[in-house]
């Protein structure tokens, strides 16, 4: 076969990765715009200041809620659509999100946070769908392509929130307006979207290891385990971080900085994460990542200076890369093909249940467990200790196992 033969696939994969950057680049901008006002807004509104960053655990758990409705929609229906139900969801999300505002209503904002989980879902199939039509050849870098319209949408979101957050009457009314129209534009690209329903699985094929023998393989365990932390630890933080800076006597225009600067640290490392994986090995990169990690919770309490919140969220993005890409990397090696829907769908529910679960504990820490925001967002901070300890223990584990053991 020639090389011409692959041309037309990697024509439509080009085509089909160029939407895709768009999307997660325009679409996906309004994720760092809801996490940079979400805990802010739900401050103004809960009765209870513990329960601030409920809004965002809402996201996390309608995001793993739709997960896999949103799959089987793409597997019977083709991406395009569950692209546009994503981005339906998006925009309802706003909508719901905006009437809740508009009528400090926190139970009709949480809902709306729940719908926008949608969006957030369909988002993570971006990267998977950029694959779907390229080469083998091309398929690492159509990946790439997809994760630098992240570094894009890191740029766009948190600088539309300082341009509609105070635009109206209703705080952050004018952020959640702009939600809208960024859901209902951006769903355009999806009409050039161009990739063919996948097969269906064939009823003959092997069915691999059940639920509870793949969580026994001590790779597949710690890795799990790596990459549940990671996010976990990431969002519990991040969550915070503006409720911190804002409370900690500095503007909405700063938070926005420091949650822009966190999520380009969060991606730029992609482009070059999987060659130290190749170089040193998953299990060194993992835990370098736990280590960064460990320093910006260590820079974070230092004070409560600009500098000390801009290093410490740039380092949690860096040690997320790290650690959740090492332990994604991990994982993707220690099950075989027949077994990787079941071993993915086991995976993202953990990693969101404790996302989920850090999310929510993240408003209780910084408004509840002290008298002053400094004293809160040193709690959040200190939280992070027992689960580092608990992934670089597990990684210890395994590096310490007989090889024969490990597989």
């Amino acid at each position: 076969m020639s090389s011409t033969d692959h041309l037309p696939d990697d024509r439509r994969a080009r085509r089909n990765v160029m939407v895709l950057v768009m999307a997660q680049a325009f679409l996906g901008a309004q994720m760092p715009m809801i996490f940079t006002i979400g805990g802010l807004a739900g401050q103004s509104l809960a009765a209870n200041p513990c329960f601030a960053t409920l809004p965002i655990s809402l996201i996390v758990l309608g995001s793993m809620s739709s997960a896999t409705p949103l799959s089987w929609i793409m597997q019977r229906y083709g991406r395009r659509t569950g692209f546009f139900v994503g981005a339906c969801g998006g925009a309802l999300g706003g909508i719901i999100g905006a009437i809740g505002l508009y009528l400090a209503s926190f139970p009709i904002f949480l809902l709306g946070s729940f719908c926008t989980g949608i969006y957030m879902s369909a988002q993570g199939f971006y990267r998977f769908a950029a694959a779907d039509t390229a080469s083998d050849t091309f398929r690492p870098k159509a990946i790439s392509y997809v994760m630098a319209g992240g570094l894009l949408s890191a740029l766009i979101g948190p600088q539309l929130v300082k341009v509609t957050a105070d635009a109206m009457v209703v705080p952050f009314l004018g952020t959640y307006l702009a939600v809208i129209a960024v859901n209902v534009i951006g769903s355009m690209l999806f009409i050039m979207i161009d990739i063919p329903k996948p097969p269906v699985p064939s009823q003959d094929a092997p069915r691999g290891r059940s639920r509870m023998e793949l969580l026994k393989t001590p790779r597949i365990a710690v890795a799990v385990i790596c990459a549940m932390v990671s996010y976990a630890l990431m969002n519990l933080v991040m969550t915070s971080t503006p409720l911190a800076v804002v409370g900690c006597g500095f503007d909405k225009s700063n938070a926005a900085d420091v949650v822009s600067f966190h999520v380009l640290a969060m991606y730029i490392p992609s482009f070059f994460t999987g060659h130290l994986i190749a170089r040193f090995g998953v299990e060194k990169i993992m835990a370098a990542g736990l280590v960064i990690l460990a320093g910006a919770g260590a820079v974070a309490l230092q004070g409560v200076d600009l500098a000390n919140f801009f290093i410490a969220l740039v380092l949690l993005g860096v040690g997320w890369n790290f650690g959740f890409i090492g332990a994604t990397s991990m994982l993707a090696g220690a099950h075989a093909p027949h077994e990787r829907g079941r071993m993915q769908g086991l995976n993202d529910l953990i990693v969101f249940g404790g996302v989920t679960v850090a999310s929510l504990s993240s408003g209780g820490l910084m408004n509840c467990s002290g008298g002053t925001p400094q004293a809160g967002w040193a709690a959040v901070n200190l939280a992070m200790v027992p689960f580092l300890v608990l992934a670089g223990g597990s990684l210890i584990w395994l590096l310490t196992r007989p090889k024969a053991q490990v597989a």
